[in-house]
Formats: C-alpha cells, sequence, structure tokens
C-alpha cells in the first residue's frame, strides 16, 4: 500500500535517479489514434500544458463573480470587464481580462465531491472514485491523465511523454493524492515526476548530465557494452521484466545524449525580462519551464501549485483558503495566477505555439459560496470554474453557467469525464477508445465522457 511508502520513494520510483536509469517505460498499450471521420479538431494539439490550482480556487473570485449577490458572497472584489464584450472577471485578474478573447472558461464544472484527493482523483484521471473523504494514491487507481497521454501518444522528439512538476500533490503531511501516477497499469505508465525548484539560482536536475569524471566516448563505450552484454544473455532474459528495464536503460542513455531534451532544464536561456514576466517564484519559473518542456516535444506537462515555507506558515497552504480568503488571493494567490497565465497563453502564441497546444487551468473544485466566520470560502465540488486556451479552441466563449451565488450549475452542467474526452480527442487519442491492461483486458478511455463541443466542434 502506498501508505507505507514515503513521499520521497515515490518520487524515485516516478522520476529520475541514477543518471536517469529509474525512468518509466511508456510500453504496451494501445488504442485507436486514427484521425477517421472525427473532425478537423481530432489530434490539433501536438502537448498540453495543465496547471493544476491545488487547494481549490475560488469561481467568485476568478472567471465568475456575483456582483449582485449579498456581500457574504460576492465578497470584497468587483468585477472587471475582459477584451470580449459582455465577459467580467474578477479584479484580480486585469492581465487574464485582457487575453480574454484567446480562452474559453467554463462555469458549470461539477464532481459534488468536496474531497480534496477523491475530487483531484476524479479531475486528474476522468474517472471518479467512490471515495467522499481524504484518501491516499492506490496501486489500484485509474492511471492519470498524463499517464494515458504520454504512453499512448509518446513524444517523437523528446526523451519524456509527460511530466510532473514543481512537486509531487499531496494533502498537508498525508502520503501523495491519487490521480498523479500510472494506477493498475504500473510504474512503467508513471509521468516523469520532478521535484525541483526552477526560481532557484543555477537551477538544474540531477541526472540529466554526465558525472564530470565521464567523458562522452566513455559513457558511449560502456552503453556499447552494455548493450552487448544484454544481447549475449537475451535468450535466458527474454521475459516482460527484462524487456521493460531495456526501455528504460534506452530512455536514460536518450536523456543524456539528448541536447534539446537538457537545454529545456536551462532557463537562463530565456530573457530576464520574459522570465520577470512569469513571475520569479517557483509557481511562474515551474510554468515558463512547462512551456520549455512542450517546445522541446513533450506531450503532457501538469505543473502542480506548490507549496512554499512562507505559505505553509498560513495554515491553509495553496487555494485552500478556508480563512483569510480576500487577503490569499489579493496578496499571493491571484498575482502569481494572472502574470503566470496571461504570460504562458501570450508567449505560446507569440511563438506560433498557441495553435498546437492545449492549455488548461484548474483545480479540484471549487469554494463555498458563502464566506465563512473566519473570512474564508471552505471546499465546493458541486459548481466551479476552469479555463482553457489553444489547440484551435475558439477565444471569447463562456460555456455553461452557475445561479446567481455560484453554487449550482443553471446551464450546461459538465463533469470531469468530459473534459478527459475532449483533452484525448485534441490530442488525438480516440476517447471512445481502450486500452489493454497487464491482464490484457480491454479498459475504455473515459466513463462515459463526452468532448465539448464548444471546444472542439460540432
Amino acid at each position: 500500500m502506498l501508505g507505507a511508502r514515503s513521499r520521497r520513494e515515490w518520487l524515485r520510483l516516478g522520476g529520475l535517479s541514477c543518471l536517469g536509469l529509474s525512468l518509466g517505460d511508456l510500453l504496451q498499450a494501445r488504442a485507436a489514434t486514427g484521425a477517421a471521420n472525427k473532425g478537423p479538431s481530432f489530434g490539433r494539439a501536438k502537448s498540453c500544458i495543465i496547471l493544476y490550482l491545488a487547494g481549490g480556487p475560488p469561481q467568485h473570485e476568478t472567471f465568475d463573480p456575483k456582483p449582485d449577490a449579498p456581500v457574504e458572497i460576492r465578497g470584497d472584489f468587483k468585477p472587471i470587464p475582459t477584451s470580449v464584450p459582455g465577459v467580467h472577471f474578477s479584479e484580480l485578474l486585469p492581465r487574464t481580462a485582457r487575453i480574454a478573447d484567446k480562452m474559453a472558461v467554463i462555469r458549470s464544472m461539477s464532481t459534488d465531491n468536496n474531497s480534496h484527493t477523491a475530487s483531484g482523483y476524479w479531475m486528474l484521471t476522468g474517472y471518479e472514485h467512490p471515495a467522499k473523504v481524504e484518501i491516499p494514491a492506490n496501486p489500484s487507481d485509474w492511471p492519470c491523465l498524463a499517464s494515458v497521454v504520454g504512453a499512448l501518444k509518446p513524444s517523437q522528439r523528446s526523451a519524456f511523454s509527460s511530466v510532473i512538476l514543481p512537486e509531487i500533490l499531496h494533502n498537508d503531511n498525508a502520503p501523495p493524492s491519487p490521480g498523479q501516477f500510472g494506477g493498475f497499469m504500473g510504474h512503467t505508465w508513471n509521468p516523469h515526476l520532478f521535484d525541483c525548484n526552477p526560481a532557484a539560482p543555477r537551477f538544474e536536475i540531477d541526472g540529466l548530465k554526465l558525472p564530470a569524471e565521464v567523458a562522452p566516448l566513455r559513457f558511449s563505450e560502456r552503453v556499447d557494452l552494455l548493450r552487448h552484454f544484454d544481447q549475449r544473455f537475451a535468450p535466458v532474459s527474454a521475459n516482460g521484466s527484462a524487456a521493460a528495464f531495456d526501455r528504460i536503460q534506452q530512455q536514460a542513455f536518450d536523456v543524456v545524449h539528448n541536447a534539446t531534451t537538457r537545454a529545456a532544464f536551462e532557463l537562463e536561456r530565456e530573457p530576464v525580462a520574459l522570465r520577470d514576466r512569469y513571475g520569479r517564484m517557483k509557481w511562474g519559473q515551474s510554468v515558463l519551464l512547462a512551456r520549455r518542456l512542450v517546445e522541446a516535444g513533450v506531450r503532457l506537462v501538469q505543473v502542480n501549485w506548490p507549496r512554499e515555507a512562507n505559505d505553509m506558515a498560513t495554515g491553509f497552504p495553496v487555494w485552500d483558503t478556508h480563512k483569510n480568503n480576500s487577503a490569499r488571493l489579493r496578496d499571493v494567490l491571484c498575482p502569481q495566477f494572472d502574470h503566470s497565465f496571461s504570460s504562458l497563453v501570450t508567449d505560446l502564441s507569440e511563438r506560433g505555439l498557441l495553435d498546437e497546444t492545449l492549455v488548461i487551468a484548474m483545480g479540484e473544485f471549487g469554494r463555498t459560496p458563502k464566506i465563512n466566520g473566519a473570512g474564508g470560502r471552505d471546499h465546493w465540488g458541486h459548481c466551479f470554474s476552469l479555463a482553457m486556451a489553444g489547440a484551435g479552441i475558439e477565444g471569447g466563449q463562456v460555456i455553461g453557467s452557475s445561479d446567481k451565488n455560484g453554487g449550482y450549475p443553471v446551464s450546461r452542467p459538465l463533469r470531469p469525464q468530459d473534459l478527459a474526452a475532449t483533452i484525448f480527442h485534441l490530442m488525438g487519442i480516440d476517447p471512445n477508445g481502450d486500452f489493454l491492461d497487464p491482464f490484457g483486458r480491454p479498459r475504455p478511455l473515459t466513463n462515459g465522457g463526452t468532448p465539448i463541443r464548444e471546444l472542439v466542434g460540432a
């Protein structure tokens, strides 16, 4: 069981160590990926960036303000006009408001689950978890979106197909949260987990460079010797585990030899002004790193909102604003998100990458309509907002609506499996397809989800 493992052990199992020799291979799943009769939007996204606002951002102070509601519901902030006539966001997101014409907002997502981990599991896998309480990850979990995309659409240009950074999700001091691993498909489907701080001086990732004492020629000779050794013993080790390990080795070698992969982590190559635009905190630089990774060929990058030391001292870290909601949003949370999200969308657009990159900003749920006695908002899975851009999505859209208090959908209610189906469709994976589990049984990619027509076209 996962609870018996430490956070560091899970990072080791899913990420890099020993010069990359623990990289998960992408193995043997198959799903229909042909574009026949699936419409022009099928496979339009070459890559995807998921900005995961862990803790649950409030819909009222972001994308669904309620100016006509009582103050205990609308909060302290006013709506502002966006670049789309008639559409308003919170005044806390001025830069995002200026790029509203490049994005679509969903105001009617729902899980009806107020658990960080169980609701988050649904958002990150497309499959509902039966629990309504906080739960750890389990080897029997459904594989996460990053796992599926990485396995079924492996990168042709990068040694990495799916990446999660800058740290793993967990609820306070609990074990890692579900929805981040390969689940019942095993470690070979795990995304690459990078526990890192891209805002740190002289930032680099362990394992991406040769040790100083090993020259490139000497390394190549060692690789050739190892392959010769493997070929010599292949007849007596021809089993699934040996084959999987051989793929792990090959990926590790590819990482070290692939200059493009290594260069993606060299943030110092970026202009100082651009790094400043993203924000110099761990979050902002992680978002910039995500852009560099997809530019280098990574299929999917999930950026988790990090738990920083000064943030942890509040008692309610990340977006989990059970108290002091207004101050936390005004001084810490919204400014960082506003800078990074708007910069990412603009940066991708200026580089000609937005049409082939799907960007999603979401949390596990929203916050309660009514502000509590501590000046905070509590967990609320019944209705919340998320934002999407890129991959040919028509900008300036608002999909669905909530009631006058922002508590329940009143039009176009959507579920996480619909979001998962949309991601798969745009990434060129048939959401009606399946894959084979380790026992050879077909498993459906989505749990009845349908691609959101407003995003993918008729």
